[in-house]
């Protein structure tokens, strides 16, 4: 029983983490990444449709995507949901490819995406912790129906702790990487 609490809260903790690196993965640094257009929705035959299922998007360069759009009547649309996305980014079409040049970011800037990063990295470990007192509130009613010892109890505690304090550090292993990644000119 213990060690289903133990395994159910280490799977809660790795899925917190990879929601976290998830958000972070949308916070544009000075390279040119795909997932910089994932959240990005197209206006399609009614329909808000991610732009990935209607687009190849690939780095061209280290400063430019590239969209490769599947429909070409789409292309409009594609090149508008880009421009009104909050990303400040000014596509233009090439024929049958939009490229997305990526402009420098300021100093001023990289400051404000380590706060929003940092506030992630918060939220991120906000969910480890809540997962840790589910688990541990799992253990407390096992102790009060009488399922487990003090003992039992105590020892649960303790090995929820060390897999909780393991995933903060990952949270800051990757807010670490990511900062490091905001800061390379």
């Amino acid at each position: 029983m213990i060690n289903e609490i133990k395994q159910d809260a280490q799977l809660r903790m790795e899925k917190s983490l990879e929601t976290f690196k998830h958000h972070i993965a949308k916070v544009r640094t000075g390279r040119a990444q795909p997932s910089l257009l994932d959240g990005i929705q197209v206006e399609y035959y009614g329909a808000l449709t991610p732009l990935c299922q209607l687009a190849n998007v690939v780095a061209e360069d280290a400063r430019t995507l590239a969209v490769s759009v599947f429909d070409r009547s789409l292309i409009g649309a594609v090149e508008k949901a880009i421009l009104t996305s909050d990303l400040g980014l000014n596509p233009s079409s090439a024929g049958t490819t939009i490229r997305v040049p990526l402009p420098p970011l300021t100093e001023e800037r990289r400051r404000d995406l380590i706060k929003i990063v940092k506030g992630e990295a918060e939220q991120g470990k906000v969910a480890v912790r809540n997962v840790r007192r589910d688990a541990n509130d799992q253990i407390k009613a096992l102790l009060k129906e009488k399922e487990i010892s003090e003992d039992e109890e105590r020892k649960a505690q303790d090995e929820i702790q060390k897999i909780t304090d393991l995933y903060v550090k990952k949270v800051d292993e990757v807010l670490a990487d990511k900062e490091k990644e905001l800061l390379d000119f």
